[in-house]
């Protein structure tokens, strides 16, 4: 049936290359953990208690938030846009935003849904560990959440595939592609070897693990599209189910989209090569990076809700009290109408609309629709906190 191949370098250390009957090489990985173990040397420790400080001062400033929730909810879409963007759409925050808040923006990108799918996707995940393990039938069902009803629809969304995929440069052929995944008989073997390592009680340190657990994930490639997205949600499953994080509020396309070519390169060398260790030195470093990120935007969070709540306090005289309802509702709803805001407070549309101007007047609401009815009005301070990172060039 099949013929066998050494790996490139001799090292079939995380897996080989075996000769298709129709003649392309597939790469069939090896078990984890890898053979020999990874070898944890001063350097690769050195970023493992890093990684772990950061960790846990990112998780520790998130429960010092009045208001976890609020942070999470912009968070998730920050990391939405930056995983989708890494797949090619083109929507930005704002879009989703909008999006959300069924604000009708004449040049919004069409791909929109996909990442409001990869929200609700993420969520779905996000509750359903409460009652089922990170398993196979948990990654399927997020697939097919993150599929629904957008482009890749019609690559069976929520089911292992069942031809051979490849990822090379567009247009490429079957035979011209940079790497080639395992055969479609072999995914299901692999991805249940991949669920039995999750569940395996050993000593190997929690991010080692999610480390290598994602870039084993990527090499099965197990869906037909979507595999990137389903394995960057991977790793924030795994936290949130260890219980390392209290919130999921680590996300890692940030750092892989910013060096998306040495992503690409730590990975294509683990099945080359098996270098493990080079691949876990990436990957730590950026849960180090992007924990820090995390944790400067929580305090920046912290710092604006208390010069607005301010703000509010010191400007708005009797009105303060709605004056503060609306911005506490602004952290999870940063979009909105003076007849939502009319609902929210329980007053009269004028005395609403007076109070938005205010809010205008004191830079915490900006009008975005450009309409005389139906205005829409956005706390752009706030989504600014979590677009610094938007404009970064494509790698």
């Amino acid at each position: 049936m099949t013929m066998h191949d050494a790996s490139i370098d001799g090292s079939a250390r995380a897996g080989r290359y075996i000769r298709q009957m129709s003649g392309y090489r597939a790469f069939i990985p090896a078990p984890l953990p890898p053979s020999p173990p990874v070898r944890i040397d001063k350097d690769l420790q050195g970023l493992l208690s890093k990684a772990d400080l950061a960790l846990g001062r990112l998780d520790g400033s998130i429960q010092t938030l009045p208001h976890p929730d609020l942070f999470v909810f912009m968070y998730v879409r920050k990391e939405a846009v930056l995983s989708s963007q890494i797949e090619g759409t083109q929507s930005s925050l704002q879009d989703v935003l909008a999006a959300e808040a069924k604000v009708l923006l004449p040049d919004r990108p069409k791909d929109v849904g996909e990442v409001v799918n990869y929200v609700e996707a993420m969520n779905y995940g996000i509750e359903r560990l409460g009652s089922l393990p990170v398993s196979i039938r948990l990654i399927r069902e997020i697939h097919g959440k993150l599929l629904r009803g957008v482009r890749g629809s019609h690559l069976t969304p929520g089911e292992l595939r069942t031809s051979q995929n490849w990822i090379g440069p567009s247009g490429c052929t079957l035979n011209e592609a940079v790497f080639v995944p395992p055969p479609p008989h072999e995914v299901p073997n692999k991805m249940g070897e991949l669920e039995q390592f999750l569940h395996e009680k050993t000593d190997s340190p929690l991010l080692i693990k999610i480390g290598l657990a994602h870039a084993q994930f990527e090499t099965i490639h197990p869906f037909l599209d979507g595999n990137g997205r389903v394995g960057r949600l991977l790793i924030t499953f795994l936290l949130c189910e260890q219980e390392v994080l209290f919130k999921p509020v680590l996300y890692l396309s940030y750092y892989f989209k910013k060096n998306r070519q040495l992503y690409y390169e730590k990975l294509q060398a683990v099945r080359d090569h098996g270098q493990w260790e080079d691949w876990l030195a990436f990957f730590l470093q950026g849960v180090i990076e992007v924990s820090k990120q995390a944790t400067e935007t929580a305090r920046r969070v912290l710092t604006l809700r208390e010069d607005h709540r301010s703000t509010i306090t010191e400007n708005f005289g009797r009105a303060a009290a709605n004056g503060h309802r609306v911005l506490e509702h602004l952290y999870i709803h940063p979009i909105v109408s003076v007849g939502e805001v009319q609902e929210l407070i329980g007053t009269t549309y004028p005395a609403a609309n007076e109070l938005v101007s205010r809010l205008r007047k004191h830079g915490i609401l900006t009008e975005i629709t450009g309409q005389v009815r139906n205005r829409k009005f956005t706390y752009q301070s706030y989504v600014n906190l979590f677009r610094d990172d938007e404009s970064e060039p494509e790698v």
